[in-house]
């Protein structure tokens, strides 16, 4: 009975697969087509791009090339099915965010320490004292406001009292710092 319904149905089941093929391929075809016409409106640096790159390009309103050459510089974006493995996420985690670089190191580095809340530096088990075994340390950019001062200069001024012809001698004007900021507001010389 199986072998008569195999006979009965094979044509059918034959060119139905046939179709499932043939639009298979079609699919494939526009898919191809879709990639091409997206390379062609993001230029030639979009062509490193993965499929799924070039669809997150096409859902933006504006983008410049400096944001093509910064998406293919990333590298391809991992599939779907990709994400769920735990050492791809292990991976992304330990990869250093693209826009985040690290400050520089001629900066100032302030520490400032947050101490744990006193419920946290006794033990939950034995109630003893807790120990500092280390700190998780992040870096933030900071500035301090402006101070503003005024600095007098005074130079000093002698004279001979006994000797009034030589008249009075002035110590030097000392070298100074030309104004960096605005042109609005100059250091004035007294």
């Amino acid at each position: 009975m199986i072998a008569q319904l195999k006979q009965e149905m094979g044509p059918a089941l034959a060119a139905k697969d046939q179709i499932i093929a043939l639009s298979e391929l079609k699919i494939q075809k526009l898919v191809e087509e879709l990639r091409l016409e997206r390379i062609k409106k993001y230029g030639k640096q979009s062509e490193t791009l993965s499929d799924l790159q070039l669809k997150l390009l096409d859902l933006e309103p504006a983008v410049s090339s400096e944001e093509i050459a910064a998406e293919s510089q990333r590298g391809p974006l991992p599939d779907a099915t990709e994400s769920n493995n735990t050492t791809d996420k292990q991976r992304r985690a330990r990869q250093l965010h693209p826009g985040r670089n690290e400050l520089p190191a001629h900066l100032e580095r302030v520490d400032k320490i947050i101490a744990c809340a006193p419920e946290q530096c006794t033990c939950g088990k034995c109630g003893g004292d807790t120990k500092v075994i280390g700190y998780e340390v992040s870096e933030v950019l900071d500035s301090k406001p402006v101070e503003f001062f005024v600095t007098r200069v005074m130079r000093e001024k002698r004279a001979c009292a006994r000797c009034i012809e030589q008249g009075v001698a002035t110590a030097p004007t000392p070298a100074r710092e030309r104004y960096r900021g605005s042109a609005r507001w100059p250091p004035v010389e007294k």
